[in-house]
């Protein structure tokens, strides 16, 4: 498997980035325009693979579909194909096969679709056929595994039948998703309530609508992780804005602890390296923005900052198990990413996570296992900037952030 190298030069004090469109908006949005079989012009939308792959598969003519790696583009697929006349196969890469997709589909066959494992229980593939009776209004689905599930729901609710009134039992997680969800398919004519734990969508159609696609916060984030590891300077980076529908937003607030500073401006936001102290010790809740996990973990391992997190439980059913890839990986680099004892959270049903020890500079180069996942190869590479490293399968970045290496390089960063 190709290896990339990577080694820092001087800090840069000025750079400027162009963001793609957010992956989590864009992929929404070509569901909403799909569903009303209308065509309007969506402006920046992203160029990450995931993106790309849902946008050919909504255009696809056969019967089966394959996701490959795409997480949100299988979970979105399933629920879009059950309102499909015939029948379709849902499938995707070895790695898609080990993800969990029994929520969804169960709450789905709850309501009277016609939907069958071709493999194992609870996983994909699977096959998707017409429903055969009337279509229920009412389903219950746990909040506590991934928000996809739900949002994959809501997207179609506006077009089953009676409508859809989803109860969502236990924790929720990853709350801004589905509030960008809602919101979304408010701006395109969907009407819905939210009461206590249940949401009610009426049953309508979605209007046309042009739309711009504000830039992708969750890739944000490595800009700020590579302007943390300066001494000073400043990027500004275009295609943000500041009342985003993206949690992954939080970032310019976690990276104050960092010394970065976040000045919005027209479509762009300022960031500035600031002289102010770093904290010895920094507590992290991302149930609410789990993709920044690892962003906010290299932050803290560069600097020597002890980390604990929570909120991370959904980081096991990702492209990888996250938080057993940073356990190995900050290993190599002298750096220990352990759970705490179950008595450190006795009064509460959370798991907590400990990021100990500071990256020093090592003798000679190592390489960073990415696990087929884009979010640890784009977390490491920069802390090449205190010790150069190999990212192994680099193009496993074109998931979401297809312009990742460019930009790096022109962060100052020696790319080979």
């Amino acid at each position: 498997m190709d290896t990339i190298s990577i080694t820092k030069s001087a800090d840069i004090p000025k750079a400027e980035i162009n963001l793609s469109g957010s992956k989590s908006i864009s992929n929404r949005l070509l569901i909403i325009r799909a569903l009303s079989k209308k065509q309007f012009a969506l402006e920046n939308v992203s160029s990450s693979h995931d993106t790309v792959t849902l946008d050919n598969l909504l255009k696809h003519a056969g019967n089966i579909y394959d996701t490959g790696h795409a997480g949100t583009t299988f979970r979105f697929l399933c629920s879009f194909l059950a309102l499909k006349k015939g029948t379709q196969t849902l499938t995707g890469s070895s790695r898609m096969l080990e993800r969990p997709i029994g929520p969804l589909v169960d709450a789905l066959k709850s309501l009277g679709f016609d939907i069958q494992y071709l493999g194992k229980e609870g996983y994909p593939p699977l096959q998707i056929g017409e429903a055969k009776g009337e279509i229920g209004q009412e389903v219950s689905m746990n909040g506590s595994v991934s928000s996809q599930f739900l949002s994959s729901l809501l997207l179609i609710a506006p077009y089953l039948p009676n409508g859809l009134k989803l109860k969502i039992d236990g924790d929720l997680v990853s709350k801004p998703y589905l509030l960008m969800t809602l919101n979304l398919m408010k701006r395109y004519g969907a009407h819905f309530s939210w009461d206590t734990n249940v949401i009610t969508v009426e049953q309508g159609l979605y209007n046309a609508m042009d739309f711009y696609v504000e830039g992708d916060w969750s890739s944000a984030s490595y800009i700020y992780l590579c302007l943390s590891l300066q001494n000073s300077g400043e990027i500004r980076i275009n295609g943000l804005q500041e009342n985003s529908l993206q949690g992954d937003s939080k970032i310019a607030e976690y990276a104050e602890n960092f010394g970065i500073v976040t000045e919005y401006q027209n479509k762009a936001v300022l960031l500035k390296k600031a002289g102010s102290a770093i904290p010895p010790l920094v507590e992290f809740n991302l149930i609410e923005q789990p993709d920044l996990c690892q962003t906010l973990v290299a932050m803290c391992a560069a600097q020597g900052v002890q980390g604990i997190f929570s909120g991370i439980q959904t980081l096991k059913i990702k492209e990888t198990d996250r938080i057993a890839a940073l356990s190995k990986e900050m290993t190599k680099l002298n750096v220990s990413f352990v759970a705490l004892p179950k008595q450190f959270s006795a009064k509460s049903a959370d798991s907590y996570y400990m990021l100990n020890g500071k990256i020093s500079p090592l003798d000679e180069s190592l390489t960073i296992l990415t696990y087929e996942d884009h979010r640890m190869a784009m977390a490491f590479a920069p802390l090449s900037k205190i010790t150069p490293l190999g990212i192994e399968n680099p193009l496993v970045v074109n998931k979401s952030y297809t312009n990742y290496w460019e930009d790096l390089a022109i962060l100052g960063y020696l790319v080979e």
